[in-house]
């Protein structure tokens, strides 16, 4: 099976290319160049793989959280190549990803994902692993400001996990107080972002499950939904 797997949802734009057994990726930091860069690596990828858009079985995006502008730019993207390849396409969730990483790159199996999400507040996610070595979500995506991330998973961790993810090097002085004895990678933060790579490895789970829709369904998960803008002074 063939798959594409994108993602733009924060200063990373990355993509990752299955073809049967082999698997190619693009991983770049790019803030504010995601679309220019994004359609150019899809392309490049798809040549180094010697095979057309209409050779895929499926798509994958990166649905957020993340920066709006970005979630949206890699959102209307797959919704572009899966509508003119008539391809099924599915969501997956940036802090999911960063877990899936955690697993792959060092074996963690319980992975607490956040993302600076700006407005002094964090995306984030707890995840375990499930039978079929995917980070599964042990309770919903939220967004809060960081010194209650503790509190709201409170009932959930009662034992070392890994970190991952922009937020705990944004707020690590309010993050590490309170997990000073929860969070094993205490000081070693090295996954900050996601990737397709991580995504395609979820994605085409739920896509072999049939879990796809078609490329209109495609939606973005924002998490924050509004934002409250000060009204500057004189305005």
């Amino acid at each position: 099976m063939n798959y594409l797997a994108l993602d733009a949802s924060t200063e990373a734009c990355s993509v990752a290319l299955q073809v049967n057994d082999s698997v190619y990726s693009n991983f770049e930091l790019c803030p504010q160049s995601h679309s220019l860069r994004l359609l150019p690596m899809v392309d490049a990828l798809l040549k180094e793989a010697g095979i057309e858009l209409s050779d895929l079985d499926g798509l994958i995006f990166g649905q957020g959280p993340g920066s709006f502008t970005g979630v949206r730019i890699g959102v209307g993207v797959a919704q572009g190549l899966a509508f003119s390849a008539n391809l099924p396409v599915v969501g997956v969730s940036s802090l999911q990803a960063m877990a899936q990483t955690a697993f792959t790159k060092h074996g963690e199996q319980q992975v607490i994902s956040t993302i600076d999400a700006r407005m002094s507040e964090v995306y984030n996610g707890y995840y375990q692993l499930d039978e079929n070595n995917i980070m599964q979500a042990q309770c919903d995506e939220a967004v809060l400001p960081p010194e209650h991330l503790a509190e709201h998973l409170a009932s959930l961790v009662n034992k070392p996990v890994y970190g991952v993810g922009t937020g705990w090097d944004a707020y690590s002085d309010k993050l590490s107080e309170q997990f000073s004895s929860l969070i094993s990678n205490q000081g070693e933060l090295d996954i900050l972002f996601p990737s397709a790579q991580a995504m395609l490895d979820i994605g085409k789970v739920l896509l072999e499950q049939g879990q796809g829709v078609s490329a209109e369904q495609a939606q973005p998960v924002y998490v924050r939904d509004t934002v409250s803008w000060k009204k500057l002074p004189g305005r």
